[in-house]
């Protein structure tokens, strides 16, 4: 078993309590230098008590199992805006949000469309874009999927 995968082992109960996904794991560096990179996210966000306190309970988890030997430091984050939306659990993390698709250059698709993200659907999803139908997207046909700003929509507002 790969020690990220260990890492993840004793992170899944806390995260699990906690109410977040665990997106990534991802372990660096040697010897008495290693950096533990943790992404977790959930619908709606992650607060930074709540990074605080995963922190705090895998750093406890850590120390006790004695997984890395010598130092270590631990850093925890959400995802930003670039995070691809790849599975349907990401789809529906992120239902309501406005996202980008970017389709495949081989399939000559056009530009990429933007639009509120309906959810996970058939081996895709489901967008509406602005003043349309909702509109079924295969993810065999997407090169990449972000969220993205509605700036039209913030304008609006201010």
């Amino acid at each position: 078993m790969s020690l990220e995968s260990k890492v993840l082992e004793l992170l899944t109960p806390i995260a699990d309590e906690l109410g977040v996904d665990v997106l990534r794991v991802r372990i660096s560096g040697s010897g008495n230098s290693q950096l533990v990179q943790v992404l977790v996210d959930r619908k709606g966000g992650v607060d930074s008590d709540t990074l605080a306190r995963i922190s705090r309970g895998l750093a406890l988890q850590l120390d006790v199992e004695d997984l890395i030997k010598g130092k270590y430091r631990l850093e925890l984050s959400s995802p930003g805006f670039e995070w691809p939306l790849e599975s349907a659990a990401d789809f529906d993390r992120y239902e309501s949000d406005w996202i980008k698709v970017i389709f495949k250059e081989e399939l000559d698709l056009g530009e990429p469309i933007e639009g509120d993200n309906l959810g996970p659907e058939n081996e895709g999803f489901l967008i509406q874009e602005e003043g349309m139908e909702p509109r079924h997207i295969a993810m065999a046909d997407v090169k990449k999927v972000v969220r993205a700003v509605n700036w039209k929509k913030l304008n609006k507002k201010g």
